[in-house]
């Protein structure tokens, strides 16, 4: 059980990094379309940053001239421009391929249908152009896509474990979750939308923050389980006043997947009901696990949970000082 919880915190030290790639193909003109895509790059010796992967366009397009492409920190971007004849319904387009369990987005916007958006995966690296589409897919899509946010966005998800961990009675997470839980909603809906905003590396830091701060207040208590802190006299407080930051990230991840046209209610509802599924999950997970232990093995409780709170902290850490100094 130990291993277990040392495990859950033994993650990669680039917090956050959900950032799938992102493939568009745009209808300018009848038969003129323009695919624009946004890619993670692979350092190779002597080449330089290289994309993951590479644009897949339709058979029935053909490109006019060669792609321009530019490399970022992070990414390559590029664009090309093609002539496609006909209907391109039950044409394929997307990446030539993804790497292990990384996913992207393909949107294909015509002129005057509704957008379609999909979300690719290793198993399926390309979409079928539909002859007609649905709010549904863009619901399943999205959902997904929140979901994977809280599970492999490592910097959320610890936020939630130790919450977990400070207050520990199933009722008061209940509470903290929910106010975790509205809190993050209201900014991510706000920003999303355009009302409201603030610059990524000052919220990043913050969210750190946040982690070190519950590690911190998770190893007082355990010194001193009679200790009574304001935050955990009062967690939902706590939980709501970070929160709010957490929905700045969480903004800003959608950001760099984009809200499909005509489709942005669905795809917001649909990313945030993913978050909270995901991190239900995580919340059910951590209480399970406690309990399990508390049973089974209650002498490994304590040394376990000093392990797992070490490991946060120190982990917050890091990403405290990398997003201030930069």
């Amino acid at each position: 059980m130990l291993t277990i919880l040392f495990a859950a915190v033994a993650i990669p030290l680039n917090a956050d990094e959900l950032r799938p790639a992102v493939l568009e193909m745009v209808e300018r003109e009848a038969d003129r379309w323009v695919m624009e895509w946004k890619l993670p790059v692979t350092v190779s010796r002597g080449q330089g940053a290289l994309p993951v992967a590479s644009p897949v366009y339709p058979e029935a397009c053909e490109p006019i001239g060669d792609p321009a492409q530019r490399a970022t920190a992070l990414t390559v971007q590029g664009r090309q421009e093609l002539r496609c004849e006909g209907d391109l319904a039950g044409e394929a387009f997307g990446l030539s391929e993804l790497l292990g369990n990384s996913d992207a987005i393909a949107r294909l916007v015509p002129l005057e249908r509704p957008v379609q958006s999909f979300r690719l995966t290793s198993d399926a690296p390309t979409a079928t152009i539909l002859a007609q589409t649905g709010t549904w897919q863009v619901l399943r899509d999205y959902f997904v896509i929140g979901a994977e946010h809280i599970l492999f966005g490592w910097d959320h998800l610890l936020f939630v474990i130790a919450l977990v961990l400070l207050v520990r009675a199933p009722w008061e997470v209940v509470k903290a979750a929910t106010a975790f839980t509205v809190a993050h909603s209201i900014t991510l809906v706000a920003t999303s939308l355009g009302y409201t905003g603030l610059p990524s590396r000052p919220v990043e830091a913050i969210i750190a923050l946040s982690i070190v701060f519950l590690a911190v207040e998770v190893a007082l208590v355990l010194r001193d389980p009679e200790r009574r802190t304001f935050t955990r006299r009062f967690p939902w407080v706590v939980a709501f006043a970070f929160g709010l930051f957490h929905g700045f990230g969480f903004a800003g991840a959608l950001a760099d997947i984009g809200l499909p046209q005509g489709e942005v209610v669905p795809a917001l509802l649909a990313f945030n009901l993913g978050v909270e599924a995901g991190q239900l999950l995580v919340v059910a997970g951590v209480i399970a696990l406690l309990a399990l232990m508390r049973r089974t093995v209650p002498v490994a409780e304590n040394p376990a949970l000093k392990i797992a709170t070490y490991a946060i902290g120190t982990i917050g850490s890091f990403w405290l000082i990398e997003r201030v100094i930069g």
